[in-house]
């Protein structure tokens, strides 16, 4: 009997996926900001993963998802970086995942908009975007 009971708790905590009070709504959404500031391609794409894992755990309308690209992330943005990154990216956009880009990074670089996708935002200081998200309530995430 004892043994039926610890197997029934251990399937009920494994099987169980209840998210933590208040429940995300659309009216109330889970809201993450990444900061996405290290260049090498593995990394970004690991990051890239870990959006499309979050976003197969919550109903798309309960969920938001911001990144602000600053610093060697910034070049992930670029028309010009690896295609199959940027396919990954572009489909990210269209589950309303937001992408910022850094402008004191891109006048540092001499980068201009029109270098970036067509569905960035930009903002002055991508390390203060990040600051105000978080102020706002959006769970800070750094790449990794």
């Amino acid at each position: 009997m004892r043994v039926l009971i610890i197997i029934l708790l251990v399937s009920i905590v494994c099987f169980a996926r209840d998210f933590s009070n208040p429940q995300p709504t659309f009216d109330n959404p889970r809201k993450v900001v990444y900061s996405l500031h290290v260049g090498d391609m593995q990394t970004i794409n690991h990051t890239l993963s870990s959006m499309y894992n979050i976003l197969k755990e919550y109903p798309s309308q309960s969920l938001k998802i911001v990144v602000v690209a600053y610093g060697k992330g910034l070049r992930a943005l670029k028309k010009d970086y690896d295609k199959a990154t940027l396919t990954r990216i572009s489909s990210l956009m269209q589950y309303d995942v937001e992408f910022i880009a850094c402008k004191n990074t891109m006048e540092t670089m001499n980068w201009k908009e029109k270098d970036f996708l067509d569905e960035v935002e930009f903002t002055q200081a991508g390390i203060v975007e990040v600051i105000e998200r978080q102020i706002d309530g959006y769970i800070g995430i750094t790449a990794y």
